[in-house]
């Protein structure tokens, strides 16, 4: 494997000999080997155990050793190469009540959509050398990142709370007697010994693991198309078609563009002259082709739960077990004991899923203010794992509405975020030039953010009119679809209403204020 060693074992933050800046100024630091506070013996345990102790600051150029494409395009390929992204396809039939080509078509287009904002986020990461929360400071400001951080501290904590039920329905349709929590423990606690050593393992980790989650999807693949099981579900037409693919799309996007706000994170140590082009397609490819297969695949199977003949054992596993249930149904009476093996697999493969969730969690929360940077990012990680834990094991017993729900939060706020960073990016800055990375901790050199959250704001706005949920259907939705329901339009309206809004804020707030 072309991975090279990481070299920031020993880091230079809050409390290094080296300054750093806060809003007061320039504050001295505290080495490690020399420093008594709790931090300084924390950092130097955790060195001592081989832990990446870097947070939020700055890779320096000398130290961003890893060139390796392969582990750009494989860290995303293992992320979603699992059964979490086959459990979106499965929604197609369950919730919207799509056919096979409607489905398919909605997944692949709004997968394109999606994944283009985490592509090009992606590329910032060799240039600066910076976390996605940390260069969105040059977007919302030093203070208005922090209404940014919490967004994406419920994301991190939210999805993977989605995908532990995900796993956790898997062992339990392998054995009936491991209740739901047990198998949230067990999948939390593998996440959490991988990314409690951070950047370096965890790349590690995902470069191997799409391997064996690859090989028993093509089983499942195989083995279902060999059952004639198949349905062709008619295409549907009218206002509800729109509605049902409008709705459907806002979950595939949300799924595909949930990695946005933290797309940079995988990338800061690669050194700043990788090709940005290459950077953008290694992680286009290792998002599109896991998105498509897996999403696709829980498309094809779902049909079979439309089979009436008074026996359907996929109908009657997707009942009981869900996601689980209707692997167990397409496995278990071909494969037996090596179906169930296979499930073990598929259930294991929530890890990689969550990795970048819970790494990226313990950044996100250094972003929030001085006292949190001084905790150090793997107790960040730590305390993220018990919370997420906690939320997973009250929500497994109602998990469709729970995913259907989050995956609309998830692509709403990402929408917003992404509608104020390319307005800015695009209109204002239009160049990787016009950003000084050297000013990520002065607040005074940072925009001041007043227009950037004026715009998350109208973003909401437009979110509220476009949303189609079951306690709340905005106007816009109503006319998108059948009643009652209509069709969800919310991250369309959000971004466009972001986007706009901060066009024109952000030229009065750099008359004003100059930066």
């Amino acid at each position: 494997m072309a991975f090279q060693k990481y070299h920031g074992d020993v880091e230079k933050g809050p409390e290094s000999g080296e300054s750093y800046h806060t809003e007061e100024g320039a504050v001295p630091g505290e080495s490690f080997e020399s420093g008594n506070t709790m931090y300084a013996k924390i950092q130097r345990l955790a060195g001592k155990l081989h832990v990446e102790q870097r947070g939020i600051e700055r890779v320096p150029e000398d130290e961003r050793h890893d060139t390796s494409y392969l582990n750009v395009g494989t860290m995303w390929l293992s992320c979603n190469m699992v059964v979490s992204s086959f459990a979106i396809g499965l929604l197609a039939q369950a919730l919207f009540g799509l056919g096979f080509t409607d489905a398919c078509l909605v997944c692949f287009f709004f997968n394109l959509l999606g994944v283009a904002p985490v592509c090009y986020f992606s590329t910032f990461g060799p240039r600066f050398g910076l976390r996605q929360m940390v260069l969105s400071r040059f977007w919302f400001g030093y203070h208005g990142v922090k209404l940014i951080a919490v967004f994406n501290v419920l994301a991190c904590l939210g999805w993977s709370s989605i995908n532990v039920i995900v796993g956790a329905e898997l062992i339990h349709a392998v054995n009936n007697d491991v209740p739901g929590y047990a198998g949230i423990i067990i999948i939390a606690v593998c996440t959490l010994l991988i990314t409690f050593f951070g950047y370096n393992i965890v790349h590690t980790y995902e470069f191997w693991s799409w391997i064996p989650t690859s090989i028993v999807f093509l089983i499942t693949l195989g083995v279902f198309a060999h059952s004639g099981a198949f349905v062709v579900i008619p295409m549907g037409a009218g206002i509800s078609e729109l509605g049902a693919c409008l709705s459907f799309g806002s979950v595939i996007y949300g799924f595909a563009t949930g990695w946005a706000s933290y797309a940079a994170d995988y990338t800061v140590y690669q050194p700043p002259t990788q090709s940005r082009t290459k950077i953008f397609f290694c992680v286009w490819t290792g998002l599109m082709i896991p998105l498509l297969f897996c999403e696709m695949l829980g498309i094809a199977l779902m049909t079979a739960t439309t089979i009436d003949n008074g026996n359907n054992r996929y109908m009657a596993g997707y009942e009981h077990s869900k996601t689980g249930g209707i692997l167990a149904a397409v496995l278990f009476p071909p494969l037996g004991g090596f179906g169930k093996f296979c499930l073990v697999v598929l259930a294991l493969s929530i890890v990689a899923n969550n990795c970048p969730n819970i790494y990226s969690v313990g950044l996100t929360m250094q972003v929030l203010g001085r006292w949190t940077q001084r905790v150090p990012r793997f107790v960040w990680t730590t305390v993220g794992t018990a919370v997420y834990i906690a939320v997973a094991i009250p929500g497994y017993e109602h998990f469709e509405v729970v995913l259907e729900n989050f995956m609309n939060f998830i692509g709403y706020w990402l929408a917003i975020y992404e509608g104020v960073a390319l307005s800015d990016h695009f209109l204002y800055k239009r160049s990787m030039r016009a950003y000084n990375p050297a000013h990520y901790d002065q607040p005074e050199k940072l925009p001041p953010g007043i227009a950037a959250v004026f715009a998350f704001c109208c973003g909401i706005a437009g979110m509220v009119v476009g949303m189609s949920q079951v306690w709340f259907i905005g106007p816009v939705a109503k006319h998108a679809g059948e009643l009652p329901f209509g069709g969800d339009v919310a991250f369309e309206l959000g971004f466009s209403c972001a986007f706009g809004s901060y066009a024109v804020a952000r030229y009065f707030e750099l008359k004003y204020f100059g930066r």
